[in-house]
């Protein structure tokens, strides 16, 4: 054959023979006419109704040989429709293991086929008949991958072309099963668009896990909360506790705190629910006692709702007698388990660590007070929204304490926010948020009958601190709300009840609100509005319509607003079941309800990137006659593509050079949603131009998203960092700057350091869910564009930056691990220090040449002597003072210049021993690794979050790092109060105090 190629220098003679009416010559002209068709295409082109016709042909033999010479042909012409419907005809014929650009693209154009006509099937709901030959081929695709180990390649094709059964087939027979899960499970959820053929993929791999030996059950719970199953994962975590080996409960508890960190309240109480109890008649009291010893103090006085969930582990005084003591050990890790499952175990951990750990400097917020003017009354408030962002869950209210008198200046609503910061400052402080609002508390209380503004605020704040973790205060916020027709406390307690019974949709509560809606007062009706939606996130309830109704018919403004947003929020991750909601708030007349529809395309396709939201958005961002509607729109992008950051800045850039201001701010906002917390370049890059642009508002969105974006990441990974802070510094100093743009920088300062420079801004939990407090708080907190109050919203996206290691009693042993990275790319920004402030005001005086240097060199011996100083100091007080050695500020007098400068006569150490509990930042995740011969082992490996380790060593006792009550750490506070760090004490010992202020020389 290879030689006849050779001499073939035409098809001409074989075509001839195809109108032979021998059916051998025919056979023999169509064989060599299938080996030459690469070459002679165009000339064979010319005969194909001939070989379509012997193809057509029934009685002959060799059809199929027609119909695939007639395919190639056809696919050079580049007819692939066309060739595809021949190569089907060519049956057995068509190799699909030939390795050949004709084969490769036919089933290309088969796999297309096949997957567009199973999509179209699954959408219409009507079973129609798919070309079995169709079928076949791409079924011996699918076995020819998986029978050559290329089981992704099968996986990926299978769940494109719906073919669950070749999933299955793909993930039992790889031979790593856990990975191709793993694989699975990740393409399901960045490929999949439509939310009830992706929960089909997650119901098969549950399926394929429970039949393995060895599941992992880490990622079956993940899954089955996807699926909305709690008995499923309750009996998995039951089945964990009552195991013999420790490690399994240790599982349990990894699983229980991953759940909590996607923070689905309802999910958690249901699976809680459904725990059974320990059966233990003739028990013993003492032993559940310490089950519950970390949490005593969490377990309020007021919570009366909580205390049936104890009681069951807690049975009444038996004897000791008789009880089976595997029962008491499952009592004791069910008691645990439930405190987990509650967020009151993480919650009060997070406390501990935020509280230790807080290293806020209030010299910044010093300036910010000092440079406010007094009259400024929204300069003021935003001051007061800044120092609570910064000390979000530190309970540190060092700067409201000192600033009494400047703070009793707020009145009306910036009284009411004031207030309601306070909640920001102790979120989480569970066990004593009701005594700490006290005094501030409708009826009774130390101050009872005060203003109705701090009320409200008490309310509101209350939520904040209980947010997503309501039990109990629940019961005590709808007294207050049934006891009152006032509507600024109808406003707090409204907003509190939304955020501490999240997306309970608890319809007692529901009808609470729903009767101080109808009122249709103004205040109440927007809180009102907000707090169903709240209520009901992601129920996706019928209640909506009832709203939207509502909406209609009222004519306050605010109460449309707080409507069209409540209705959003219940159709939060419900994808297509939401699109004929989305379709009639889109298409109505109000543009109210229009920005509304925004919000609800923005949260029911949350971080799906899903292609068909990200057109409509741009559609209605460039098309809609209504301002608003048109900044809501770019801004939900941020929602939408939030799992995938990078591409965002992409997507908005053209948007950010928009001629309409609104248009800009919402590309900001995006950008900040989305990368919150990424550090990412393209976006810092995007916003930079935008910080200084001419419209006032814009000016404002883009410092606030740079703050979102910058948020943990330090000047040595960034220098962009720095110029931020010095330009946030500079516009707040700035007596000519507008208010909004000031407003904007003082805000950004907040976040930029926010609680306690120990958090960041998290949409996406570890195991790539979507975080739903977080994303709910941003989506609220976008609103302050029309009420302020609600920018404390932002506190709920906040995640502490922490890796915080505990044992199997929950509590955190003292443990050393290793970050692989130099101490300066993730240390706490530099305090700032006071002198330069002193000086910069006097004005410049003659100086002598002479005495200038005479001063330069005196402060250079200064700094040598000081230098050597430390560096003893150092040598001995080891890596923890790393970090702070260099507490100099960038822009400080030639002392401070020289200060880096000495830094380089050491260099400095490529890695970072870190002991539990600590702080970890995102971007140095990557970097963490556990010491091989270390006492603890983690369960999971994981850089960050509640880390459950494995005692290698159990006979040795524990040396155990966090105390349970905050007070002993006061160090900090005082620490804060002068803008020290925290252990700035330790280091004091060896360091020079301070030269004395500047000075003229006269003599």
């Amino acid at each position: 054959m290879a030689t006849a190629a050779t001499m073939v220098s035409s098809a001409g003679g074989l075509l001839a023979m195809l109108n032979e009416s021998h059916p051998q010559l025919k056979l023999h002209a169509l064989s060599n006419l299938n080996t030459f068709v690469d070459y002679f295409w165009p000339e064979i082109s010319t005969s194909v109704p001939v070989i379509e016709s012997l193809y057509e042909d029934e009685e002959f033999d060799q059809r199929q040989l027609a119909a695939l010479v007639a395919s190639k042909v056809f696919y050079h012409l580049g007819e692939h429709n066309v060739s595809l419907s021949y190569a089907l005809g060519a049956g057995p014929l068509f190799d699909v293991s030939e390795d050949s650009d004709y084969v490769h693209t036919v089933l290309a154009k088969a796999l297309d086929e096949y997957a567009s006509h199973k999509i179209r099937e699954a959408e219409s709901n009507e079973a129609t008949e798919v070309d079995p030959r169709l079928e076949a081929i791409v079924e011996r695709m699918l076995d020819k991958c998986i029978k050559d180990g290329k089981y992704q390649q099968a996986i990926g094709m299978a769940i494109e072309c719906r073919r669950l059964d070749k999933v299955a087939e793909a993930i039992v027979r790889s031979d790593n099963v856990d990975a191709t899960l793993a694989y699975c499970s990740n393409v399901s959820h960045n490929f999949v668009n439509r939310r009830e053929y992706r929960s089909e993929v997650l119901r098969l791999l549950v399926e394929v896990y429970e039949k393995s030996p060895s599941p992992n059950y880490l990622s079956m719970c993940q899954w089955l909360m996807f699926l909305d199953k709690p008995e499923d994962v309750a009996s998995i975590l039951e089945k964990l506790l009552r195991s013999e080996n420790k490690d399994d409960a240790l599982l349990a508890f990894q699983i229980a705190f991953d759940l909590v960190e996607n923070e689905h309240q309802a999910f958690l109480l249901r699976v809680r629910d459904r725990l059974s109890g320990p059966n233990l008649q003739p028990s013993d009291p003492v032993q559940s006692i310490p089950v519950d010893s970390d949490r005593a103090a969490t377990e309020d006085a007021e919570a009366s709702e909580d205390v049936p969930l104890l009681e069951e582990s807690r049975p009444s005084g038996g004897t000791i007698t008789a009880a089976d003591p595997k029962e008491v050990i499952y009592a004791e890790r069910l008691g645990k388990l439930k405190g987990i499952l509650s967020g009151e175990t993480s919650i009060q951990l997070t406390l501990q660590f935020l509280y230790s750990h807080n290293k806020s400097d209030l010299h910044i917020l010093k300036t910010i007070k000092q440079s406010v003017e007094m009259r400024n009354s929204v300069c003021h408030s935003a001051t007061i929204y800044a120092n609570a962002i910064m000390h979000a869950g530190t309970t540190v209210d060092t700067f409201l304490r000192e600033n009494l008198d400047w703070l009793s200046r707020a009145t009306n609503w910036a009284k009411f926010s004031a207030t309601a910061g306070l909640g920001v400052i102790h979120s989480g402080h569970l066990q004593q948020g009701r005594s700490l609002m006290a005094p501030y508390l409708p009826q009774g209380g130390a101050g009872g009958g005060g203003s109705p503004y701090s009320e409200g605020g008490a309310l509101y704040a209350l939520g904040l601190i209980h947010a997503n973790h309501g039990e109990g205060i629940k019961q005590f916020l709808r007294d207050s709300l049934r006891s009152t027709n006032v509507e600024v406390i109808q406003h707090g307690a409204c907003l509190g009840l939304g955020l501490a019974a999240l997306g309970t949709a608890d319809e007692d509560i529901y009808d609470d609100i729903k009767s101080v809606l109808y009122t249709d007062s103004a205040v109440a009706g927007e809180a009102a509005g907000i707090g169903m939606g709240l209520l009901m996130v992601g129920t996706a309830s019928e209640k909506a319509s009832e709203m939207l109704a509502y909406a209609h018919e009222t004519q306050h403004e605010k109460i449309i607003r707080g409507l069209a947003l409540g209705i959003a929020l219940t159709v939060y991750g419900r994808e297509e079941e939401a699109d004929t909601l989305i379709e009639q708030m889109t298409r109505d007349q109000d543009p109210i309800l229009r920005y509304g529809g925004m919000y609800a395309l923005a949260l029911a396709y949350r971080g799906t990137a899903n292609n068909k939201a990200i057109r409509q958005l741009l559609h209605f961002a460039v098309s809609d006659v209504s301002d608003d509607v048109r900044r809501t729109a770019v801004l939900a992008l941020g929602f939408v593509m939030y799992s995938e950051p990078e591409q965002v800045p992409r997507i908005v850039s053209l948007l950010s050079e928009s001629y309409n201001p609104h248009v800009r701010y919402g590309a900001a906002m995006a950008v900040g949603i989305s990368c919150a917390g990424t550090g990412l370049s393209e976006a810092i890059s995007l916003l930079e131009p935008l910080t200084s642009d001419v419209v006032d508002f814009v000016r404002q969105g883009a410092l606030i998203a740079m703050a979102m974006v910058m948020v943990q990441i330090s000047e040595a990974s960034d220098s962009r960092v720095g110029a931020f802070r010095r330009q946030l510094e500079k516009i707040v100093l700035d007596k000519h700057e507008d208010t909004m743009s000031k407003m904007g920088a003082i805000l950004a300062s907040g976040i930029l350091d926010a609680g306690g420079r120990n958090v960041t801004i998290k949409l996406l939990s570890k195991t790539k869910h979507d975080k739903i407090t977080a994303v709910v708080g941003l989506a609220v907190f976008s609103q302050f564009w029309y009420w302020y109050p609600l920018i404390y919203f932002v506190s709920l996206a906040f995640s502490p930056t922490a890796l915080i290691g505990l044992n199997s009693d929950l509590k955190v042993p003292k443990f050393d691990f290793v970050s692989h990275a130099k101490p300066s790319l993730f240390e706490y920004p530099k305090p700032i220090t006071v002198t330069t402030t002193t000086s910069a005001v006097k004005l410049p005086t003659a100086v002598l040449s002479t005495s200038a240097r005479a001063k330069a060199r005196a402060s250079k011996k200064e700094a040598e002597k000081a230098n050597a100083e430390k560096a003893a100091g150092e040598s001995s007080s080891g890596a923890t003072n790393l970090g702070k050695g260099k507490s100099t500020d960038k822009d400080g007098e030639s002392m401070q210049v020289d200060a880096p400068a000495e830094k380089k006569n050491e260099p400095e150490p490529s890695f970072e021993i870190l002991t539990n509990p600590a702080r970890v930042v995102p971007a140095q995740e990557k970097y963490i690794k556990f010491l091989e011969d270390s006492r603890y082992v983690p369960v999971k490996s994981s850089p960050s979050g509640f880390v459950l380790l494995r005692d290698l060593r159990p006979d040795e006792p524990e040396v155990l790092s966090l105390t349970d009550a905050p007070s002993s750490t006061t160090s900090s506070t005082g620490g804060g109060s002068t803008g020290q760090q925290a252990q700035a004490s330790a280091m004091a010992v060896d360091e020079e105090p301070q030269p004395p202020p500047a000075f003229e020389y006269t003599a």
